[in-house]
């Protein structure tokens, strides 16, 4: 089985998260997939951005919902990642669905969510996805389980996921519960019990954020369906020598 490779909010150890130059990258070295998060703003446009708030990647203040994105659109979203970013501006999911479209990648998007639990949120990305016809290209996750209930209530061409940060005994039938057909974890709850059980249930399992090189080797030997990773040139380059030493 093929472990899909993500590129978590793009090539982001290269490139500042969420932005074109971050995709771009992800795109050159060769990723599968590319992992993204979604806010909207005041006038209810999705923008990527990871925080609900603008101070980290951006030389902006305040919470993405309290802005507009006429607003938004004047900040630098890259000077604070390195300077020859300077001007890169934050990406609509209109701008990166344009762009995605064109490209033979898998996108998964991260409603986020459960912060703030933005009205409508979900039914306005589902039309995005819809006008630009990438139903069998995306998957939706969120930590957020009645956002993917509700998502699930949309639409059944999109694949779902539960994101999972912490242990728990009923992780899988919460996860069926909700209505995912996919759960998305973070590598410190990977065991080879966890991937059998989802196997077992057929239930797709990705591993976040996965960098150094014992733990993607890792989920390789233990055949997870995906991994999301900052440094998507290095899993490629160990899943080839993986692939090399088991064929």
């Amino acid at each position: 089985m093929n472990t899909s490779i993500f590129a978590h909010r793009g090539a982001s150890h290269f490139a500042p998260e969420n932005t074109m130059p971050a995709f771009e990258l992800a795109i050159n070295v060769g990723a599968e997939g590319i992992e993204t998060d979604v806010q909207l703003t005041k006038d209810n446009i999705p923008v990527l951005i990871h925080d609900e708030t603008l101070h980290r990647t951006t030389n902006g203040s305040g919470y993405v919902k309290d802005h507009t994105y006429n607003e938004l659109k004047t900040l630098d979203a890259g000077s604070w990642f390195a300077p020859k970013y300077q001007g890169t501006s934050l990406v609509t999911l209109e701008e990166f669905l344009t762009w995605a479209q064109d490209q033979s990648i898998y996108i998964n998007i991260e409603l986020k969510n459960n912060i703030i639990d933005y009205s409508n949120i979900e039914s306005i990305v589902y039309e995005y996805i819809k006008a630009f016809n990438l139903q069998s290209r995306v998957i939706i996750s969120s930590f957020n389980p009645n956002s993917v209930k509700r998502f699930g209530k949309l639409t059944n061409e999109i694949e779902t996921a539960l994101l999972l940060s912490q242990r728990s005994r009923n992780a899988l039938s919460y996860v069926k519960q909700v209505g995912a057909s996919a759960l998305h974890a973070k590598y410190s709850l990977l065991t080879k019990k966890l991937v059998e059980d989802c196997q077992d249930q057929d239930l797709s399992l990705r591993i976040y954020t996965v960098n150094r090189p014992s733990r993607i080797m890792r989920c390789y030997k233990l055949k997870c369906d995906g991994i999301f990773t900052d440094v998507p040139h290095s899993a490629i380059e160990y899943q080839e020598l993986y692939r090399h030493k088991h064929s």
